[in-house]
């Protein structure tokens, strides 16, 4: 009886460092949400500013518009997914802001802002083909390196983009497609997965 005690003593103590090292787990709602977002972004760009059958000239007022879009989109995502996880938080009386969010935000930011980059001077170069994989496979990097720092499965996220923007740079004339599947499809299926898993706990 008392090694059993001991035993859920010892699992609690590691479930105690486990957690005060990681970051809470993001919201499953957050996830839906921001594919849901994207996918609304990708509509009216592709009604609106996507030229059928010719790729968006930089500095365009089209490149203009899109870019407003996925900024848009990803200040909206950014936001609901703050807002929602502090609620989630404070449900669970837990920090949300401390060392350890500092080095996760950093880690998805160094992947995510060098791709960023290189997505420009790509465009600059008028290299448009791989723009759609690239975003992918910056974002999908960027979900990995951060990973370790937050408590949930975000790395499996991160490595089926990888794996879909490697797909798309086989097929560049398709980029738009798979910035959808990416990210608007596969943010509600993981979000709706984290979601009821939280809703059974």
């Amino acid at each position: 009886m008392e090694s059993k005690k001991y035993l859920e003593d010892i699992t609690e103590i590691k479930d105690l460092m486990n957690r005060s090292s990681r970051f809470i787990s993001l919201s499953g709602l957050s996830g839906i949400l921001a594919g849901i977002y994207a996918i609304s972004g990708a509509l009216i760009t592709y009604v609106f500013f996507l030229p059928k059958g010719d790729y968006v000239v930089l500095h365009s007022w089209n490149f203009r518009m899109i870019v407003g879009i996925l900024i848009a989109v990803a200040v909206l995502s950014f936001v609901t997914a703050y807002l929602l996880t502090s609620r989630k938080a404070k449900r669970n009386n837990e920090s949300v802001w401390d060392e350890t969010t500092k080095r996760l935000l950093i880690n998805f930011l160094i992947p995510l802002v060098t791709g960023g980059i290189y997505i420009l001077i790509k465009l600059n170069s008028q290299h448009y083909g791989l723009t759609g994989s690239l975003m992918l496979i910056f974002y999908g990097l960027a979900l990995v390196n951060a990973s370790k720092y937050t408590i949930g499965n975000i790395k499996y996220l991160g490595y089926t983009e990888i794996i879909i923007g490697l797909i798309c740079a086989a097929f560049p004339g398709y980029g738009f497609w798979f910035w959808v599947l990416g990210f608007g499809v596969l943010h509600i299926i993981y979000g709706s997965l984290i979601y009821f898993k939280e809703e059974k706990a």
